[in-house]
C-alpha cells in the first residue's frame, strides 16, 4: 500500500487522545449484541478508544491502524492488542474475529472495496460487523469531506447503501440505519 503524502493522524493523535479518549459505546454494544467470549477487531482504531470501551465485553481485542502514531495510544491500555497494518492487508488468518468494529475511519481506508473484502474474511461465521460512519448525504459531512480534501487526507466518503452493498455482494447480511445524527450504521452478519 502506498504511504500518504503526510501522516496526519501522527500528527493530531495527542489531541485525539485528549479529547476522545472517552467514548460512548452503548449504541456500538447494542449493534455488536455484545458480550461475546470470541475476540473483537477494531479496524481504523486509532487510539484504541472504542475497543478499550468494550474491551471487558469480549475474549479479547484488537485495534488495527496504519498511523503509528495513534497506536502508540492504543497498545498503552490495558487489554488491548495494537497492530500496524492496513486495513486492506490485515494479518490475521480467515475467519478469526467473531465482532468487527469500524469508527469513523472506513472513509480513511484506502481502497474500501479491498478493506471490505478483507474484514468480510476475517469475520467468523455467525459474526457481526459494525460501521459507523459520517453519512455522505448529510450537508454537513459534504462539508466535513471538503475539508479533508483541502487537507490532502485523501478520504473517500461513500453513501451507507453504496458500503452496504460492498457486503452484500460478498453474502453478507445487512442493515443501515440512520438516526438524527450525521452518521450511518451499516450492520453485517455473517
Amino acid at each position: 500500500m502506498p504511504k500518504p503524502p503526510f501522516d496526519h493522524f501522527k500528527l493530531i493523535a495527542p489531541l485525539y487522545e485528549a479529547l476522545t479518549h472517552r467514548m460512548p459505546v452503548e449504541k456500538v454494544r447494542k449493534h455488536l449484541e455484545l458480550p461475546t467470549e470470541g475476540w473483537l477487531l477494531d479496524a481504523g482504531g486509532g487510539t484504541g478508544r472504542v475497543a478499550a470501551g468494550l474491551r471487558s465485553e469480549v475474549g479479547g481485542a484488537v485495534v488495527v491502524d496504519y498511523s503509528e502514531g495513534m497506536l502508540r495510544y492504543a497498545g498503552r491500555k490495558p487489554g488491548i492488542r495494537a497492530v500496524r497494518a492496513a486495513a486492506e492487508f490485515l494479518p490475521f488468518a480467515a475467519d478469526t474475529f467473531q465482532r468487527i468494529v469500524v469508527v469513523d475511519a472506513f472513509h480513511h481506508f484506502h481502497d474500501q472495496e479491498e478493506a471490505a473484502k478483507e474484514l468480510w474474511r476475517v469475520l467468523a461465521p455467525g459474526g457481526r460487523l459494525v460501521i459507523e460512519e459520517p453519512d455522505v448525504t448529510r450537508w454537513l459531512v459534504k462539508l466535513i469531506a471538503l475539508m479533508e480534501k483541502i487537507l490532502l487526507m485523501r478520504s473517500r466518503f461513500y453513501p451507507p447503501e453504496t458500503i452496504a452493498r460492498m457486503f452484500r455482494s460478498q453474502g453478507g447480511q445487512v442493515e443501515v440505519l440512520r438516526g438524527d445524527t450525521i452518521s450511518a450504521w451499516i450492520i453485517i452478519k455473517k
